[in-house]
């Protein structure tokens, strides 16, 4: 069966390059452009979007995770290549440990107590992947092609990222199993800045940069995966 998209809740703050997670009942989004670096927070509740606490440093090009009870953001651009990492616990943000590497346009996924991210860029494209334990960042396996404007989801011990850009829009589709990254099934569309989600065994992906309104959805089919 194939499924359909609906419009929900407007945000309140219309933006760009922005973060976020959870899924279409309980949702939260943080950061990004209005202009300017934003350090706003909003809510989804199934219908409508509120605003939450503030990030306390606001910043556009970051990756993050979780839904509006705990969620984690880390990385991005505030004027220079961030390496903060946030926590949220429903109510306000307070600062976790900061990354081994400062860089924006990454991706990530996970929650305040267990969270990853991958690639990005710090003055080039990074193939950096690093975990964190609730409490600090740590070096994982790297990715085999290092790229902006990617897409990711998942956490430490098993992750997804798609997409992104490697001196030009890339297809490529790694998976993690908590030490190394492998290659997966490519995009059928290559592309950046898109978004996504989920795990290394079933994950989502939509939009991006290539005038394109395309979503792709990656499946277990016989001995392998394929997007569809």
């Amino acid at each position: 069966m194939i499924g359909s998209w609906s419009y929900g809740g407007n945000l309140g703050t219309a933006r760009f390059d922005l973060a976020g997670g959870g899924g279409p009942s309980a949702a939260i989004c943080m950061g990004g452009n209005t202009g300017s670096d934003s350090n706003k927070t909003e809510e989804y509740n199934g219908t409508s979007w509120s605003s939450g606490g503030n990030l306390g440093t606001a910043r556009s090009y970051l990756a993050g995770g979780g839904g509006p009870s705990a969620a984690i953001c880390m990385g991005g651009y505030t004027g220079s290549t961030s390496n903060k990492t946030e926590e949220y616990n429903g109510t306000s943000w307070s600062y976790g440990g900061n990354l081994g590497t400062a860089r924006y346009a990454l991706a990530g996924g996970g929650g305040p107590s267990a969270a990853i991210c991958m690639g990005g860029y710090m003055g080039s494209d990074s193939n950096k992947t690093e975990e964190y334990n609730g409490t600090s960042w740590s070096s994982g396996g790297n990715l085999g092609t290092a790229r902006r404007y990617l897409a990711g989801g998942g956490g430490p011990s098993a992750a997804i990222c798609m997409g992104g850009y490697a001196g030009s829009d890339s297809n490529k589709t790694e998976k993690y199993n908590g030490t190394s990254w492998s290659y997966g099934g490519d995009l059928g569309t290559a592309r950046r800045s898109l978004t996504g989600g989920g795990g290394p065994s079933a994950a989502i992906c939509m939009g991006g940069y290539t005038g394109s309104n395309v979503t792709e959805v990656y499946k277990t089919v016989g001995g392998g995966a394929i997007w569809m």
